[in-house]
């Protein structure tokens, strides 16, 4: 009888933790939206890729493992800003300028404690 009784209530105790599951359609535009940032992020990443960046950002003290934490932390928004920058930028000049307002933003992701990069940036939190 001990067993029935303890089997009946451990089945109705699993029965009770059961969440209900909810779908819902993905609209057209989520889906595009989705795929600009992956096609976004693919850009800027492609970018950072290059010799030249490396070192600029090597001459900074910045390691690539670290530049691709950091785009990875990136909002949305943060990523097409910094896209928009690079088409504004004239072929293979202004790449100092970029790095520099890559490494601003790195040390703004710091201070805001999406990251921790760099040792003499403490945040705010």
């Amino acid at each position: 009888m001990r067993k029935a009784i303890t089997l009946s209530v451990l089945l109705s105790f699993f029965s009770v933790l059961a969440l209900p599951v909810q779908a819902a359609m993905v609209g057209t535009e989520e889906i595009v939206q989705n795929a600009q940032m992956i096609d976004e992020r693919a850009k800027l990443n492609e970018f950072l890729q290059r010799e030249d960046v490396k070192v600029q950002f090597e001459n900074m003290g910045v390691a690539s493992q670290d530049i691709e934490q950091r785009v990875a932390a990136l909002t949305d928004q943060e990523v097409i800003q910094l896209n928009q920058q690079m088409e504004t930028l004239p072929a293979g000049e202004g790449i100092v300028g970029l790095a520099v307002f890559l490494f601003v933003v790195f040390i703004i992701t710091d201070a805001l404690g999406a990251t921790d990069l760099f040792d003499f940036v403490d945040p705010i939190r």
